[in-house]
């Protein structure tokens, strides 16, 4: 069974506010849409903020949620540019959409959504069952190295940026508890907002829980649910994997 942890996501406004700026991946993905034919699947898509980019090149594409809120936001976004998505909330685990795709992308780290072995395969799986022979499925998850893992259990300094509404200045701080026998970090996220003179005016917290995955368990993990991998990168601009990445992008083929 899934396990939902939603905290991060139940403001779609704020999560805007500090992601939608965020498109390091569209060049790369935009390169991979000009080679496929036929609808693109955008997995955990969000409020759109790749999937409404790519419609706007002129590619069709679906995107799907499990978060009501976020797709809401998506759909007011998609209709004030007048732009033609079909936005699906379902659960990426048991997918069931009237169509097979010859690319599937899935972005923002949301692999790590899914915490335990079944939830992967069960991803895994429902992607496998909606991709055309040969098709490819694109993600990225956070790289487990030392550094990651290892953050001391103590308040740390991430950013800061004005809210543009309020124009509060957002100081954004971490907690992050490492499980070693789950390989699931639990992060608190923590947004101090002060005014002009940095008086605290409001703080807010919200939880999430992220699976992290080590290269030679993806290896198997992807051979077993049906996928050959064509590359992994460090970031999405075709960088290799070393011992101090951050990041995995994997481009695999559906076998």
């Amino acid at each position: 069974m899934t396990v939902y942890n939603f905290e991060e996501y139940d403001d779609p406004i704020l999560y805007d506010k500090e992601n939608e700026n965020y498109q390091s991946e569209l060049p790369f993905l935009l390169n991979w849409a000009s080679k496929t034919r036929g609808t693109i699947i955008d997995l955990a898509c969000g409020t759109g903020r790749v999937t409404i980019p790519l419609a706007q090149n002129g590619y069709k594409v679906i995107g799907v949620d499990i978060h009501t809120g976020m797709l809401q936001e998506a759909k007011k976004k998609s209709s004030i540019l007048d732009l033609k998505i079909d936005w699906v909330e379902q659960d990426c685990t048991h997918l069931n959409l009237p169509i097979k795709s010859n690319l599937i992308y899935s972005v923002g780290n949301s692999f790590q959504h899914f915490l335990t072995n079944d939830a992967q395969d069960e991803l895994l799986s429902s992607v496998n069952n909606h991709l055309e022979i040969g098709g490819f499925f694109i993600f990225g998850t956070r790289f487990p190295n030392v550094e990651e893992l290892l953050s001391p259990v103590t308040e740390e300094y991430w950013k800061s940026y004005t809210d543009p509404e309020t124009l509060s200045r957002v100081d954004v701080y971490t907690l992050s508890n490492y499980d070693s026998l789950h390989q699931v970090q639990h992060n608190t996220t923590i947004r101090r907002y002060k005014n002009m003179d940095g008086k605290l005016l409001n703080e807010k917290r919200t939880n999430i829980s992220l699976r992290y995955v080590f290269p030679k368990e993806m290896e198997r993990t992807l051979f077993l649910n049906g996928f050959e991998i064509v590359n992994v990168y460090n970031d999405w601009n075709e960088s290799p994997v070393t011992n101090d990445s951050y990041e995995m992008i994997y481009v695999c083929r559906k076998r």
